[in-house]
Protein backbone atom coordinates (compact mmCIF):
# COMPACT_ATOMS: atom_id res chain seq x y z
CA UNK A 1 0.00 0.00 0.00
CA UNK A 2 1.13 3.59 -0.37
CA UNK A 3 1.85 5.81 2.22
CA UNK A 4 0.99 9.73 2.44
CA UNK A 5 1.54 12.30 4.23
CA UNK A 6 0.25 15.91 4.37
CA UNK A 7 2.23 19.02 4.40
CA UNK A 8 2.28 20.51 7.95
CA UNK A 9 2.03 24.17 6.75
CA UNK A 10 -0.46 23.70 3.62
CA UNK A 11 -1.87 20.37 4.32
CA UNK A 12 -1.03 19.42 0.78
CA UNK A 13 -0.93 15.33 0.32
CA UNK A 14 1.81 13.82 -0.69
CA UNK A 15 2.99 10.30 -1.46
CA UNK A 16 5.66 9.30 0.66
CA UNK A 17 9.04 7.71 -1.33
CA UNK A 18 12.06 6.14 -0.41
CA UNK A 19 14.75 8.92 -0.11
CA UNK A 20 18.80 8.80 -0.97
CA UNK A 21 21.41 9.34 1.66
CA UNK A 22 20.88 12.66 3.90
CA UNK A 23 18.24 13.21 1.63
CA UNK A 24 15.11 15.78 2.35
CA UNK A 25 11.76 15.98 0.78
CA UNK A 26 9.80 19.36 0.78
CA UNK A 27 6.20 20.11 0.14
CA UNK A 28 5.48 20.64 -3.54
CA UNK A 29 3.30 23.93 -2.87
CA UNK A 30 4.92 25.92 -0.36
CA UNK A 31 8.42 24.18 -0.10
CA UNK A 32 8.13 22.83 3.49
CA UNK A 33 10.47 20.17 4.30
CA UNK A 34 7.82 16.69 5.29
CA UNK A 35 10.20 14.33 5.92
CA UNK A 36 14.43 13.43 5.71
CA UNK A 37 16.15 10.36 5.53
CA UNK A 38 17.68 9.33 8.83
CA UNK A 39 20.92 6.65 8.09
CA UNK A 40 20.76 4.00 10.37
CA UNK A 41 17.55 5.50 12.42
CA UNK A 42 16.78 2.10 14.08
CA UNK A 43 19.78 0.77 14.90
CA UNK A 44 20.93 4.50 16.32
CA UNK A 45 17.46 5.09 17.80
CA UNK A 46 17.87 1.50 19.70
CA UNK A 47 21.40 2.49 20.72
CA UNK A 48 19.89 6.07 22.61
CA UNK A 49 17.03 4.23 24.30
CA UNK A 50 19.54 1.55 26.01
CA UNK A 51 22.16 3.82 26.87
CA UNK A 52 19.46 6.14 28.19
CA UNK A 53 17.91 3.62 30.06
CA UNK A 54 21.22 3.20 31.75
CA UNK A 55 21.71 6.41 32.10
CA UNK A 56 18.31 6.82 33.90
CA UNK A 57 18.75 3.90 36.54
CA UNK A 58 21.51 6.05 37.40
CA UNK A 59 20.25 9.42 37.79
CA UNK A 60 17.35 8.16 40.38
CA UNK A 61 19.05 5.36 42.38
CA UNK A 62 22.37 7.33 43.11
CA UNK A 63 23.51 10.62 45.26
CA UNK A 64 21.96 13.79 43.28
CA UNK A 65 23.71 16.52 44.70
CA UNK A 66 25.39 17.15 48.68
CA UNK A 67 25.24 19.92 50.08
CA UNK A 68 27.85 20.03 53.32
CA UNK A 69 27.54 23.06 55.95
CA UNK A 70 30.14 23.02 58.37
CA UNK A 71 30.82 18.85 59.22
CA UNK A 72 27.89 17.35 58.02
CA UNK A 73 27.17 16.42 54.50
CA UNK A 74 23.83 16.18 53.96
CA UNK A 75 23.13 13.66 50.39
CA UNK A 76 19.96 13.56 48.20
CA UNK A 77 18.00 12.05 45.16
CA UNK A 78 16.05 12.65 42.42
CA UNK A 79 13.07 10.80 44.29
CA UNK A 80 13.61 12.21 47.41
CA UNK A 81 13.89 15.90 46.25
CA UNK A 82 10.44 15.00 44.68
CA UNK A 83 9.24 13.74 47.92
CA UNK A 84 10.28 16.35 49.72
CA UNK A 85 8.54 18.61 47.78
CA UNK A 86 5.22 16.79 48.09
CA UNK A 87 5.14 16.75 52.25
CA UNK A 88 6.35 20.62 52.38
CA UNK A 89 3.22 21.19 50.48
CA UNK A 90 4.10 21.86 47.17
CA UNK A 91 2.05 18.80 45.62
CA UNK A 92 1.18 20.36 42.25
CA UNK A 93 4.97 20.90 41.94
CA UNK A 94 5.82 17.61 42.96
CA UNK A 95 3.51 16.04 40.93
CA UNK A 96 4.68 17.63 37.62
CA UNK A 97 8.46 17.23 38.67
CA UNK A 98 7.45 13.48 39.09
CA UNK A 99 5.71 13.32 35.13
CA UNK A 100 8.50 15.60 33.40
CA UNK A 101 11.63 13.85 34.76
CA UNK A 102 10.65 10.68 35.49
CA UNK A 103 7.50 8.98 34.34
CA UNK A 104 8.33 10.96 30.76
CA UNK A 105 11.63 10.04 30.24
CA UNK A 106 10.96 6.29 31.17
CA UNK A 107 7.59 5.75 29.45
CA UNK A 108 9.21 7.18 26.13
CA UNK A 109 12.72 5.08 26.37
CA UNK A 110 10.07 2.08 27.23
CA UNK A 111 7.95 2.37 24.66
CA UNK A 112 10.56 2.97 21.86
CA UNK A 113 12.42 -0.39 23.44
CA UNK A 114 9.26 -1.88 22.94
CA UNK A 115 8.86 -1.13 19.35
CA UNK A 116 12.47 -1.29 18.20
CA UNK A 117 13.54 -4.51 19.55
CA UNK A 118 11.15 -6.53 17.39
CA UNK A 119 11.38 -4.46 14.33
CA UNK A 120 15.17 -5.26 14.77
CA UNK A 121 14.79 -8.76 14.71
CA UNK A 122 12.36 -8.69 12.05
CA UNK A 123 9.07 -9.48 14.23
CA UNK A 124 6.07 -6.72 14.88
CA UNK A 125 5.16 -5.74 18.18
CA UNK A 126 1.68 -5.97 19.22
CA UNK A 127 -0.73 -2.67 19.13
CA UNK A 128 2.29 -0.91 17.34
CA UNK A 129 -0.17 1.90 15.94
CA UNK A 130 -1.36 2.20 19.78
CA UNK A 131 2.08 2.42 21.03
CA UNK A 132 3.41 4.56 18.64
CA UNK A 133 0.98 7.26 18.85
CA UNK A 134 1.00 7.02 22.69
CA UNK A 135 5.02 8.15 22.47
CA UNK A 136 4.25 10.65 20.65
CA UNK A 137 1.71 12.35 23.16
CA UNK A 138 3.91 11.74 26.07
CA UNK A 139 7.13 13.16 24.14
CA UNK A 140 6.28 16.81 24.97
CA UNK A 141 5.67 15.94 29.04
CA UNK A 142 9.42 15.17 28.97
CA UNK A 143 11.08 18.27 30.27
CA UNK A 144 14.01 17.30 31.80
CA UNK A 145 16.64 20.24 30.87
CA UNK A 146 13.58 22.63 32.68
CA UNK A 147 14.12 21.04 35.37
CA UNK A 148 18.24 21.10 35.42
CA UNK A 149 17.78 24.67 34.51
CA UNK A 150 16.23 24.98 37.57
CA UNK A 151 18.59 22.81 39.72
CA UNK A 152 21.63 25.27 38.36
CA UNK A 153 19.78 28.20 39.36
CA UNK A 154 19.27 26.55 43.03
CA UNK A 155 23.02 25.66 43.20
CA UNK A 156 24.05 29.01 42.68
CA UNK A 157 21.82 30.20 45.27
CA UNK A 158 23.08 27.66 47.79
CA UNK A 159 26.70 27.98 47.21
CA UNK A 160 25.94 31.05 49.80
CA UNK A 161 25.19 29.12 52.42
CA UNK A 162 26.74 25.51 51.98
CA UNK A 163 29.34 23.86 50.04
CA UNK A 164 27.76 21.88 46.95
CA UNK A 165 29.09 18.10 46.55
CA UNK A 166 27.66 16.99 42.95
CA UNK A 167 26.68 13.14 42.56
CA UNK A 168 27.08 10.80 40.25
CA UNK A 169 23.39 11.09 39.30
CA UNK A 170 23.59 14.72 38.31
CA UNK A 171 26.32 14.01 36.00
CA UNK A 172 23.95 10.99 34.57
CA UNK A 173 21.05 13.80 34.24
CA UNK A 174 22.78 15.93 32.04
CA UNK A 175 24.37 13.36 30.10
CA UNK A 176 20.42 11.89 29.55
CA UNK A 177 19.19 15.29 28.55
CA UNK A 178 21.57 15.00 25.50
CA UNK A 179 20.84 11.18 24.95
CA UNK A 180 16.83 11.74 24.82
CA UNK A 181 17.14 15.00 22.20
CA UNK A 182 19.85 12.31 20.42
CA UNK A 183 17.15 9.61 20.37
CA UNK A 184 14.42 11.60 19.23
CA UNK A 185 16.06 12.93 16.25
CA UNK A 186 17.48 9.67 15.42
CA UNK A 187 14.08 8.34 14.87
CA UNK A 188 12.64 8.17 11.53
CA UNK A 189 8.63 7.82 11.92
CA UNK A 190 7.78 7.24 8.52
CA UNK A 191 10.11 3.87 8.90
CA UNK A 192 8.49 2.60 11.90
CA UNK A 193 5.47 2.45 9.67
CA UNK A 194 7.07 0.82 6.96
CA UNK A 195 8.45 -1.61 8.66
CA UNK A 196 4.90 -2.44 10.18
CA UNK A 197 3.37 -2.90 6.76
CA UNK A 198 6.24 -5.08 5.81
CA UNK A 199 5.59 -7.33 8.87
CA UNK A 200 2.15 -7.52 9.50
Amino acid sequence: MDSFIACHDCDLIHRVKPLPPKGTANCIRCGAVLYKHKPDSLDRTLSFAIAGLILFILANFFPFLGLKIGAQIRETTLITGIYELYIQGMRVIAVLVLVTTVLGPFAQMICLLYLLLPLKFGRTPKRLPGVFRFLHHIQPWSMMEVFMIGILVSVVKLTKMATIIPGISLYSFLALIFILAAMTISLDPHLIWQKWDEYR
